[in-house]
């Protein structure tokens, strides 16, 4: 079977932008907690995917989080890539269009400002695998072996400020839609 490619071939996406993420579970089964009056009460599981998440920030340091939503069989997120290594402030601008061209494809390498060695940036797909990886591991380690992460992954490139507003009101409200979302499975079995 051939799968549908999910990325753009000419883009790089190591390049510093603004990137929205949607990660399910395998076959979209709940590992992660529960909705209760619209609100996500995350488990042990649930928790681990948060602290992962944030763990991105820290392990790479040209990454900084946007909104994330935890859901019961899914996740979403905005994840900040900043090749320019040198500060924190990530104010979206339109007007330069934070680096959203189709930038040449390879290795970015920059100067990073924290101890101004060599980095070499990682492409949102290595990103999201080391989230994946790492995630999958410390939930293996609780006893629950049969959960998975669904392969790949859902990315959409934020290119102006009202995409960026849509996807924040979005993350932010998705557990109070739970009830009709299309990964709800007792909604849409």
């Amino acid at each position: 079977m051939n799968r549908k490619a999910n990325r753009y071939k000419t883009y790089n996406y190591s390049s510093s932008g603004y990137y929205f993420v949607t990660i399910c579970t395998k076959d979209r089964l709940s590992f992660f907690g529960k909705i209760e009056d619209g609100k996500m009460i995350l488990n042990e599981c649930g928790k681990i995917v948060r602290e992962r998440w944030l763990w991105l920030q820290d392990q790479y340091n040209y990454i900084k989080y946007g909104e994330h939503a935890i859901m019961p069989n899914h996740f979403h997120g905005i994840l900040i890539i900043d090749t320019v290594g040198t500060g924190r402030d990530l104010s979206f601008n339109p007007s330069n269009n934070n680096g959203l061209d189709h930038a040449p494809k390879g290795n970015n390498i920059i100067r990073t400002g924290r101890d101004l060695s060599l980095q070499k940036i990682k492409p949102l797909s290595e990103l999201i695998g080391a989230f994946k990886a790492t995630s999958s591991k410390l939930i293996h380690q609780t006893g629950l072996n049969e959960f998975r992460w669904q392969r790949s992954f859902y990315d959409h490139i934020i290119r102006n400020e009202s995409s960026l507003n849509n996807i924040r009101d979005y993350i932010i409200k998705n557990s109070l839609n739970w009830d009709t979302d299309k990964n709800n499975l007792q909604f849409n079995p």
